[in-house]
């Protein structure tokens, strides 16, 4: 069974509201006042210049070992921003590598998108021609399962099977976070290709984006570039890195390497235009569940989850978002097709979440999506 992962926006502000419970004023050695930041374009200084005036002080007051951050504007990469320790001694920067968790879901989605375009697979064919787990082989509804149900997160799987693996609803049905979902399609595309799913990735996503510094699995590479996680207390812990590949958690990558991600998803790169709206449309809408009051008055238009991402429209503007948390660990990214601008930032605490607002505020864009996340901090 795997660790706790993420994203719901009910998930985003419960994490939020219970480690502020264990936010610490006190000074901590461990977490470096040090910055290493690189500007990637002079449009963005002044961005930059308060998150060099913010994070320092921010990692020591809420036990937060270090961050690592990148901004995209326009469809291009504007800054990349490191402060804090990698782990005891090292420092953190650009180039330390994170375990993103749950952020993996939005990247080997990606790989079945553009398998879909390229005709390899259809994301409304029954995936039981190709792959039943044997959990299921006389369970009828295994016949539903269709590879946007999981991309969707409407499998009927819990998250994380505790025994067999069993349906806690019919697929299609409802909403559901499931990473056993995304294990199952990713079982599903390896049977149906005949290709190992990370060899996909590799030559789907990772190849055109020209992505150096992700990989599922242990790389030559890792030496002496992880982010060690750490606890609420700030403990030191043992790196959580995959011997075999893992679709919906345990990723390893860099805010940077990542932004190129996204900026292939902003370019519309491996998939056509039908493709691109898909990805964005809610397959799944949770706008009754989520803009309740007092939230409804700063609800999007529409809300709930496209296909591998979080998706958010307000007006004409549409965000897609994810996030990661596991021990020690939390990073979020989210960005706009349509402003072309997006953020990533990842951490290497338990404590994590805490950093997100006050960077999003330092950042100062995308106020209303700010807006509406800040609802759910309590």
């Amino acid at each position: 069974m795997r660790t706790t992962s993420a994203y719901l926006p009910t998930l985003f502000g419960f994490v939020l509201g219970a480690l502020a419970m264990h936010a610490c004023a006190e000074t901590r050695p461990a977490a470096s006042a040090s910055s290493h930041a690189q500007a990637q374009a002079p449009t963005r200084p002044t961005a930059l210049q308060r998150l060099d005036a913010l994070v320092p002080a921010l990692l020591i007051d809420k036990r937060i070992a270090s961050v690592s951050i990148a901004r995209i504007e326009d469809g291009r990469l504007s800054f990349t921003g490191a402060w804090g320790e990698a782990a005891p001694g090292m420092p953190a920067t650009p180039a330390t590598l994170y375990n993103i968790a749950s952020m993996a879901k939005p990247v080997s989605a990606e790989v079945v998108m553009r398998l879909v375009a390229n005709g390899d697979v259809s994301l409304d064919e029954s995936m039981a021609k190709y792959w039943v787990d044997p959990d299921l082989a006389g369970d009828p509804r295994r016949n539903l399962l269709t590879p946007r149900i999981a991309l969707s997160h409407r499998t009927g799987f819990p998250n994380w099977r505790d025994g067999p693996l069993r349906f806690e609803h019919a697929p299609g049905e409802t909403f559901g976070y499931s990473g056993e979902g995304f294990e199952y399609m990713a079982r599903f595309v390896e049977k149906k290709t005949g290709t190992p799913f990370e060899v996909l990735a590799q030559r789907r996503v990772f190849d055109p984006s020209r992505m150096t510094e992700t990989a599922y699995t242990r790389r030559p590479w890792f030496e002496n570039r992880i982010a060690r996680p750490h606890d609420r207390e700030g403990k030191p812990l043992a790196p959580q890195v995959a011997t075999h590949f893992i679709a919906s958690d345990d990723v390893f990558s860099t805010p940077r390497d990542y932004a190129r991600f996204v900026i292939g998803l902003i370019e519309g790169q491996g998939v056509d235009a039908a493709l691109v709206s898909e990805r964005s449309r809610i397959q799944t809408d949770r706008r009754a569940e989520l803009c309740a009051p007092p939230r409804d008055a700063t609800c999007p238009d529409e809300v709930g989850f496209g296909l591998g991402w979080e998706a958010f429209r307000f007006g004409e503007q549409r965000y897609l978002m994810h996030t990661g948390m596991d021990e020690g660990t939390f990073t979020l990214g989210y960005f706009s097709p349509d402003t072309r601008s997006g953020t990533l930032i990842f951490t290497n605490s338990s404590n994590g979440p805490q950093a997100v607002l006050p960077i999003l505020d330092a950042i100062g864009e995308d106020k209303a999506f700010v807006a509406w996340l800040r609802q759910f901090a309590g």
